[in-house]
């Protein structure tokens, strides 16, 4: 019965967000009453178990969402000036192969797109760029869907890689290697089952080229420490080399013509260079990176107990090096790009409104989808709850418990809309049930994650995004009968590569 209950809350969430459709940080909410409710009659909670597990959920929430906040300004910022269409349109321009351009903006330049700003955005740009260019609705939205997954995990500037590495209170530098290995994997296959989506399944020649490429980028940066650019480095390597693969055949051009106004490319693409120019600087220039990296603020926190004899060490909680955050370096060059964009006359005086207002109807929303669903996590983990969930799965599974495990993580994304959430659920239960089962909790984390990232073609939330902006909108189900097979069998591949991984 213990097992039932300590299992509720993640049901009520899953059950919220599937069946009564309810968004993230609704449903987000519902959880963590829920949870502390079974946690108060069942697990022994006190008023000091409860306002510590909360303070740290903050904590973890606030290291996430201060990178969330200014990676939307600054695509807001470059799309308010028409910067995301120029690159677009430029890569129109640069192809003429019409079947490498619609490989090349379904997965390579959906990835780039989802390393600078995630939350549905690269379906919702992409998709109805490939109306355009003739692709019918619901395969355009499919294509991109699928397509873009390899990226999700290191998009967003880092932010979802991050939250993995503070809920599973792991060194970055150890979960990097193993989830970019794995990405990397999944980076080959989104790329293929998006070329037949698409109907260029003949292209595999090209697709497994550029998987290469694109894979390596993404592992190279992440091992260096440059999560926040991995995704989006790789998928910028992906489209560069796709121009230069593709340069041959047939002009293609996108539906309704260009506007007689284009913004010239360096701009749109200035932003985004400059920030790589910085937090590579910061990262690699050792005597930079020596003076900022000591500036750093931490909470202590006492040992904490539950009544059912449950004990949390003490410990220092998220620890903040406000000038190495990644959330510091975008929130500067977002602020030096306006000012660029303002000093050229492409953005009028208070200009800085509709790109302030875009980023609040993004990022506020998600913001208290985050911090329940953190502050949840924190709850269980506090209560013994994740342990005991851990427990159950691990014995119940026993060695097989790998196979599954990406399926854990892409369950949690298919529910929440978002990999993000998904590793703030399940990472916990991830890394303890390696330790019961005496595996390396890297493979599992790294599973979890991967899992994760492929939900995210499944979920309705991120679907319904693009089919609005496709202009089918209703058809989500559509969409989905053509994205949900194709994730299922990626993820139970990728359960077999750890599970293969965990007994070498």
């Amino acid at each position: 019965m213990l097992y039932l209950f300590a299992l509720l809350p993640i049901l009520v969430v899953l059950g919220l967000m599937i069946l009564a459709r309810w968004s993230g940080q609704r449903a987000g909410l519902a959880g963590l009453l829920a949870g502390v409710l079974i946690a108060a009659l069942a697990f022994g909670l006190t008023p000091q178990v409860l306002w510590i597990s909360q303070l740290k959920g903050v904590l973890l929430a606030l290291y996430v969402l201060i990178i969330i906040w200014p990676a939307l300004l600054l695509f807001n910022v470059v799309n308010q000036i028409g910067g995301i269409q120029a690159i677009a349109q430029g890569l129109e321009r640069a192809m003429g192969d019409r079947g490498v351009l619609l490989i090349v903006m379904a997965w390579a330049f959906s990835g780039a797109l989802e390393g600078v700003a995630g939350f549905g955005l690269p379906i919702a740009v992409v998709a109805p760029m490939l109306v355009g260019l003739g692709v019918e609705p619901v395969t355009a939205v499919a294509a991109v869907a699928v397509g873009h997954a390899w990226s999700v995990t290191m998009g967003d500037m880092g932010v979802i890689f991050q939250t993995l590495v503070a809920v599973s209170n792991m060194d970055g530098t150890l979960l990097a290697p193993a989830s970019a290995l794995m990405l990397g994997v999944a980076c080959l296959a989104c790329g293929w089952v998006s070329a037949r989506i698409l109907g260029q399944g003949r292209r595999w020649p090209l697709v497994v080229a550029l998987a290469a490429l694109m894979s390596v980028t993404q592992y190279a940066l992440a091992v260096m420490g440059l999560v926040p650019l991995a995704a989006l480095g790789a998928g910028l390597v992906g489209v560069f080399c796709g121009i230069l693969l593709g340069r041959q055949g047939d002009k293609v051009t996108l539906a309704g013509g260009q506007s007689d106004k284009v913004t010239p490319l360096w701009i749109a693409l200035s932003g985004y260079v400059a920030l790589v120019v910085l937090m590579t600087a910061i990262a690699l220039v050792r005597p930079l990176h020596t003076a900022l990296y000591p500036v750093v603020w931490q909470m202590n926190f006492p040992e904490i107990k539950t009544l059912t004899g449950f004990v949390t060490p003490a410990g220092a909680g998220q620890a903040f090096r406000v000038l190495v955050h990644p959330g510091t370096s975008i929130l500067l060059i977002a602020c030096l790009t306006y000012l660029l964009y303002r000093r050229l006359g492409l953005i009028a005086s208070g200009g800085w409104r509709p790109s302030v207002a875009a980023m609040w109807r993004s990022a506020a929303p998600a913001s208290v989808g985050i911090l329940a669903m953190v502050g949840l996590a924190m709850l269980m983990d506090h209560c013994g709850m994740t342990l005991l969930l851990a427990r159950g799965l691990s014995a119940a599974m026993g060695r097989a418990f790998p196979l599954v495990s990406p399926l854990v993580g892409c369950l949690g994304a298919f529910a929440t809309g978002s990999n993000n959430n998904s590793n703030v659920l399940f990472a916990s239960l991830q890394k303890n049930a390696a330790i019961f089962l005496a595996m390396d909790p890297r493979i599992l984390l790294a599973a979890q994650t991967t899992g994760g990232a492929l939900g995210s073609m499944m979920a309705p939330a991120k679907v319904i995004v693009g089919c609005s902006t496709a202009g089918i909108k209703g058809r989500d189900g559509d969409v989905l009968r053509v994205t949900v097979p194709y994730g299922l069998v990626i993820a139970l591949a990728i359960g077999v590569l750890t599970l293969m991984w965990t007994i070498r």
